[in-house]
């Protein structure tokens, strides 16, 4: 707790706006290249891994982007923080919670569901923002109809006993094994109050480059649960509970980051750089329908790959700065023509456009309203989810190229380290912003954004998960909204499905419990349906066997299909191949199974 703080608090305190100044970066880069071995700046622990040599790369990065131009004529912009009890109210609403301040809002019923399944920490963290809201209110002498919101939160004693029983630490420490366990199964807030209330937690040792601990996720019988994996419905449900969850963790650790208001930018309607994200990924759509990551960026990362993986500095060494501008003008004319000449493109000014892509972008991948709080491992793992789609399947297509550069370290000299200090600047450093901030500041700022850089590259399978309980908290949600819908009078005919619905699936589930089977749909593929032994030990990649076996017109590969987990409490969930069948059913008995192919 006491280390997450202080990351927080020296990140939150340095990129309030952000651009760096060029002379002081040279001063910087010159202090910590000099002779006399020692930082001019006081360290986190947790950040004594990234070098003195690795951060003068940080700053003659930081050099090479001022020097580049194309900061040059954007404008000064100043992020603003909410006002309060207006950024309560915007949280309230984000949190799929307006009805505790609007009675007319539309998600009242969702709201009422949302509630009954929130930890004893996400409760807190709701109440006091009510709370909050309600002083506000009374301070400005308005009137003001906000609920007394904690009775509805008692938790009950059996709940909270087993909390506490099945709590693991899961935050990164642990000793000095390399592997340590993480616990994705109780709420991370939990687990933090748990700590604070007398636990002892052991403090991470500082590991050097690469050498990051490993963090294991204990096996799952019902399965690992990845971003992509859930239907949009019940990825608005997660992205409202991972909200709630955050910023309980926040709040339980004595941390507060204060939202940004969203930036109101001039941008671009077309073309390739300085254009948002949304826009370019509609106009991607419109040639290739499905189109999650620009192609732009696909094709920069593809030339890096094909040719200059082994190149030694890539992404560290700038390619020639008129080059550079020349072939981003041309870029822009003859890449959607399908005419440009990729063969020509040297490999490091590839780097330099794939970075000041990344530069350009009018809204940052990480998203102004977060920004701050971008730091622990767990933090780290609720903010990506709470990223915009856009910009978390953009964000994992670079941290998966930036693997597949360090994983060629031994021909481009390109570590975990050194990618982290080179991107960081281009990552962090957004179009537009400015600020005069202190040199101490300065070198908080190089160490804290690196090692975020350094963690999203290292974690980025962990990262990208979205954790057990969360998923539970959804199942649950599920749950309540299809019984308010069973005592709802008006929709009689889908009351009489849902009830033949149930009677098969209580059918099922007495014929599993014999030893029986389940039946598999495959709607797309001429066996429509396979009907599939249950045993205990029987997995989504033995159902996918099976069907392979028997499907003889197959035209897609076996990478390219998944087992889903349909109706019930998930609207629609793609299995990973360890999922254990017998033990998802027992969690969700009215679940269907259907094959599909799938679009990576």
């Amino acid at each position: 707790v006491s280390e997450t703080a202080v990351m927080v608090s020296v990140t939150a305190g340095v990129r309030r706006t952000g651009q760096y100044n060029v002379q002081r970066g040279k001063a910087a880069g010159a202090a910590l290249g000099s002779s006399s071995g020692k930082a001019p700046y006081q360290r986190c622990s947790s950040q004594d891994s990234l070098d003195e040599q690795a951060m003068v790369d940080y700053f003659k990065e930081v050099e090479i982007i001022q020097c580049s131009g194309d900061a040059e004529t954007q404008e000064d912009l100043q992020l603003k923080v909410a006002d309060e009890g207006e950024q309560e109210e915007a949280w309230l609403m984000e949190a799929g919670l307006a009805t505790l301040f609007d009675e007319s809002a539309s998600d009242g019923e969702d709201g009422i569901v949302l509630l009954s399944t929130l930890t004893r920490t996400q409760a807190a963290a709701v109440e006091r923002r009510v709370e909050t809201l309600k002083q506000t209110l009374r301070k400005r002498n308005k009137p003001y109809s906000v609920p007394d919101v904690r009775e509805i939160f008692k938790p009950s004693p059996a709940s909270q006993s087993k909390v506490r029983n099945g709590a693991r630490p899961g935050a990164p420490g642990g000793g000095t094994d390399a592997e340590m366990d993480i616990n994705l199964e109780v709420s991370f807030s939990e687990q933090a109050l748990i700590y604070k209330e007398g636990l002892k937690v052991t403090q991470p040792q500082n590991e050097a480059d690469d050498r990051l601990p490993d963090f294991k996720v204990s096996q799952d019988k019902t399965g690992q649960t990845r971003v992509g994996d859930l239907s949009a419905e019940d990825m608005k449900k997660v992205r409202r509970l991972v909200l709630i969850e955050m910023s309980a963790l926040f709040d339980t650790c004595g941390i507060e980051v204060k939202a940004h208001k969203a930036l109101k930018v001039k941008v671009r309607e077309s073309g390739l750089f300085g254009v948002s994200l949304s826009t370019l990924l509609e106009q991607d759509q419109r040639r290739i329908p499905g189109t999650k990551v620009p192609l732009i960026l696909q094709h920069l990362i593809s030339h890096i790959e094909e040719q200059g993986l082994d190149t030694e500095g890539v992404l560290r060494i700038p390619g020639a700065a008129t080059r550079v501008k020349a072939v981003c003008h041309e870029l822009e004319h003859k890449f959607y023509e399908g005419v440009f000449p990729w063969e020509s493109l040297k490999q490091h000014d590839t780097a330099s456009l794939l970075k000041l892509f990344i530069r350009e972008l009018p809204y940052p991948l990480l998203t102004v309203e977060y920004f701050n709080a971008f730091v622990s491992l767990q933090a780290l793992n609720l903010l990506v989810l709470l990223l915009p789609k856009p910009n978390r399947d953009t964000l994992k297509a670079l941290m998966e190229f930036f693997q597949r550069v360090i994983d060629h370290k031994d021909r481009n000299k390109m570590t975990l380290n050194n990618v982290a200090v080179v991107m960081a600047p281009n990552i962090f450093m957004c179009k537009g912003f400015r600020s005069k901030i202190s040199e101490q500041q300065e070198f908080a700022m190089a160490t804290g954004t690196a090692n975020i850089v350094r963690l999203l590259i290292r974690y980025q399978n962990l990262l990208w998960t979205i954790p057990k309980f969360i998923l539970n908290q959804v199942r649950k949600q599920n749950m309540e909204n299809q019984r308010k819908m069973n005592r709802d009078r008006a929709v009689k005919k889908l009351l009489k499905k849902m009830a033949y619905d149930r009677e098969r699936a209580s059918n099922k589930q007495e014929s599993n419990a014999e030893g029986g089977f389940i039946r598999v749909q495959a709607p797309q593929f001429s066996m429509v349906s396979m009907a599939v032994q249950l045993t205990e030990d029987l997995k989504a990649s033995d159902v996918l066997t099976r069907f392979l076996s028997q499907e003889r017109t197959l035209s897609v590969k076996r990478e390219d299909l998944c087992l889903y987990e349909m109706g019930g409490n998930i609207k629609e969930r793609c299995l990973d191949e360890e999922t254990y069948i017998k033990a998802l059913l027992e969690l969700n008995p009215s679940a269907e199974w259907v094959i599909k192919s799938v679009q990576h």
